[in-house]
């Protein structure tokens, strides 16, 4: 066996091997466009590595003649192949010059089939044979047809799309791709330059050599097969790193009870995290789907949680919702979530990413501090009832002797002869009057010494302040404190619960007499100013009393009191529900306006639109 069967043997196998190594690549991953194209041109250098056996073997004119014609069509292949692979893998070149260089290769091969012989000879008219690597070759001797330089010029054109491909992927400065540029583009350059010259000694005769194109091919697959192979381990390094990363994230997300959800919004698919299924009771092979989500769902928040789903998609991306999740022979849970929509180019919905978090622990948490914090507001309020058992008294036994008073008189009117029916009715008049007086009285006793759970509605707090206003009238009164209040006109409103705004008024008021029990019976003035401000409502009690430690904060401590008696427990318990309010209690010095300090109460205002 020779070293031509050898080599060209070795090669074709070598190109062959390469081309199932990255067509099997390709088919499992048909995204792989570079590995297919790698694997087409391995194929095709084979293949024209066999013409070029094939023809220095050759022993008459027509069967040279016959593969030199069909030679061209597995060169002009690959010349067209590699401009392809190198647009595609560099992402550099010219498009116009890419186009310019694939036309004219089809250009040479159309003309190689419309000469008598070929594109290079009008008609071989001798072989002429001479020892090569040990066996004897053909080359041919004829006559050369004017569209070899059409051929020779393609190549020409190749070359310089390679040299503008390689210039640009050099200019990005980055070394992954100058490595790329110097060694992919400097074989292709080479390699080529190579094989032109071997094609125009051949087809001029002025040097016989025998066709040996294919072995430069053979370089620059090998080129390119190396750095596919180091894509395809920094692909594999990658991979490992983000396998890495994935479960330090699944570590990271379990620690901190996280589920996460992606939904592909074209596709209509959903994949989720283990956690995120255990979450909403769907086992690790059970297919989701947005109506079994939904059907885990309570039916008061399945609506809501809908719309807001369906709000993200159409307008801003974002959504932020807590909703609870009933899952058979599970207790009620509770679950927030946040998520954010990506676009497409044309901003269209495409994918929807989203993590969730059980809070029921967190809510069961809050339900006790709410529970412990109205317990603790109703005791205040029965001690500070305790504080007005002299006014209510007072209330009380106003109306109770006139009414007796009234009826002793209605009973001397009765006995009269005739009776005195007229006057009768006047002191029935008022003795329903007085009864009604006791029964309001009455009645907001025993709002305040009710034990209920909160309710939050629109109330009016002109009516909150009136009616605190009447509960201490005597007590003001007995203190000798008179109190300018200053209401707007308008009606202002706030969402809240009656009794408990209530409370931290009569606690305000009831702190401001005790600042100002030292002053003398002039100087003890109070007043309650309520006015809109940015949206919200401003109530402030203001005194003309001892005034405010250095650290005006220092009043709303737990246990920290300037009474005697006092627990230091009633201003801690006002900001705590003003804060449930969502609002704010806060206290500053008077100042340039005179002795005492004012305490402010703010609270969101609601307006008529407000649900």
């Amino acid at each position: 066996m020779s070293w031509v069967t050898v080599i060209w043997s070795m090669s074709a196998s070598a190109c062959l091997t390469l081309a199932v190594v990255h067509g099997s690549i390709w088919f499992k991953n048909r995204a792989a466009h570079a590995n297919l194209l790698f694997a087409m041109m391995a194929v095709l250098v084979a293949v024209f590595g066999m013409f070029e056996f094939l023809l220095m073997r050759s022993t008459t004119i027509a069967e040279y003649s016959w593969l030199h014609r069909w030679g061209h069509v597995p060169a002009e292949l690959l010349i067209i192949s590699m401009l392809v692979f190198v647009r595609l893998y560099f992402g550099t070149g010219r498009a116009w010059l890419f186009w310019l260089v694939v036309g004219w290769r089809l250009l040479a091969l159309a003309l190689n089939f419309l000469s008598p012989t070929s594109l290079n000879f009008t008609e071989i008219t001798a072989l002429r044979q001479f020892a090569f690597l040990g066996e004897t070759v053909s080359v041919p001797v004829g006559i050369p047809t004017p569209w070899a330089r059409i051929g020779e010029s393609g190549i020409l054109l190749t070359l310089i799309f390679f040299a503008d491909a390689t210039v640009s992927l050099y200019r990005r400065r980055n070394t992954r791709e100058r490595h790329r540029a110097l060694f992919v583009g400097g074989s292709l350059l080479a390699c080529i330059g190579g094989a032109m010259v071997i094609a125009i000694l051949n087809h001029t005769g002025l040097f016989p050599v025998p066709y040996c194109a294919s072995l430069f091919f053979l370089l620059i697959v090998l080129a390119m097969a190396y750095e596919l192979g180091q894509d395809m381990l920094n692909a594999a390094e990658i991979a490992r790193e983000l396998g890495e990363t994935e479960q330090r994230m699944t570590l990271a997300t379990e620690a901190a009870n996280l589920g996460i959800w992606i939904r592909d919004v074209v596709r209509n698919e959903v994949w989720a995290s283990d956690k995120w299924r255990e979450m909403f009771g769907f086992t690790k092979s059970e297919p989701i789907d947005l109506n079994g989500f939904f059907q885990r769902l309570h039916p008061d928040d399945r609506e809501t949680i809908r719309q807001t789903l369906a709000n993200a998609l159409e307008r801003d991306g974002h959504y932020e919702a807590e909703y609870r999740v009933m899952i058979p022979g599970q207790p009620l849970r509770w679950i927030t979530s946040r998520g954010r929509v990506e676009f497409n180019g044309n901003g269209k919905p495409a994918c929807v990413r989203s993590v969730s978090m059980d809070i029921t622990q967190h809510k069961q948490a809050d339900l006790e501090i709410q529970l412990q914090r109205e317990a603790l507001a109703h005791l205040s309020r029965v001690t500070m009832l305790g504080e007005l058992s002299g006014s209510l008294a007072h209330e009380l036994n106003q109306p109770l002797a006139i009414i007796l008073t009234n009826a002793q008189a209605l009973q001397r009117l009765l006995r009269q002869s005739p009776p005195d029916i007229a006057g009768a009715n006047e002191i029935l008049q008022d003795i329903v009057g007085e009864d009604r007086r006791a029964s309001e009285v009455i009645r907001r006793l025993r709002a305040l010494l009710k034990h209920e759970e909160s309710t939050r509605q629109p109330l009016s707090m002109n009516e909150i302040i009136e009616e605190v206003l009447r509960i201490v009238r005597t007590d003001l009164s007995g203190r000798g404190v008179t109190v300018q209040r200053v209401l707007p006109d308008r009606v202002l409103k706030v969402l809240g619960d009656r009794i408990q705004l209530q409370q931290v008024l009569l606690n305000l008021i009831f702190n401001a007499c005790d600042a100002m029990s030292s002053n003398p019976l002039a100087d003890r003035r109070m007043s309650i100013v309520m006015t809109h401000h940015n949206e919200s409502v401003r109530v402030s009690v203001s005194d003309t009393g001892c005034g405010l430690p250095l650290e005006a904060e220092q009043v709303f401590k737990p246990f920290y009191s300037t009474k005697a008696h006092g627990l230091g427990l009633g201003l801690p318990i006002c900001r705590s529900i003003i804060l449930a309010h969502q609002g704010r209690l806060w206290a500053e010095a008077n100042g340039a306006g005179g002795p005492g300090s004012t305490f402010h109460i703010e609270l969101p205002a609601v307006t008529e639109e407000t649900p």
